[in-house]
């Protein structure tokens, strides 16, 4: 996986060939994160953007979500549990629940779960850097322009 500046290409290693082009529309990607299953993708965009796309589907995005007043910067799932996160200049950290299914008839869940606040913006308006989640449990820890680490358990 590759992301450019609009689109996010799938190479086959082993036949060193494109497999795909998953294409956003949007200005500029910021960070993406490939599901632990490996069919699903969620990218973020310096324009506000989450977007998850599902590559048994579709090349374009299967669900947009505009959960940001600023740049969204970081994205990242959870390796085990059926959660994912976006990371923003506005500066704060949503959660979603994001279900992918064995079943190819049946489409991916996807809610979004909680807001998380804490960081604060620093003195050239960024807000929080960076998300990840904890391996094992339900943990997420953000990074902020303000130089704060947050650990959310709740």
């Amino acid at each position: 996986f590759v992301a450019t500046q609009r689109q996010v290409r799938v190479y086959d290693l082993v036949k060193q060939a494109l497999v795909k082009k998953l294409v956003s529309g949007v200005k500029w990607i910021s960070a993406m994160a490939v599901h632990p299953g490996g069919d699903n993708v969620v990218v973020a965009s310096y324009d506000k953007q989450v977007q998850w796309f599902d590559m048994d589907l579709s090349t374009k995005p299967y669900k947009t979500f505009r959960p940001h007043s600023a740049a969204a910067r970081a994205v990242a799932f959870h390796p085990t549990l059926p959660l994912f996160a976006s990371a923003s200049d506005d500066p704060g950290v949503q959660v979603y629940h994001g279900q992918v299914f064995n079943d190819l008839d049946t489409n991916p869940t996807l809610v979004p779960i909680k807001r998380l606040k804490g960081h604060e913006h620093a003195h050239n308006q960024l807000g929080v850097l960076d998300c990840q989640f904890h391996p094992k449990l339900p943990w997420l820890f953000s990074c902020g322009a303000d130089g704060g680490i947050y650990l959310y358990t709740n």
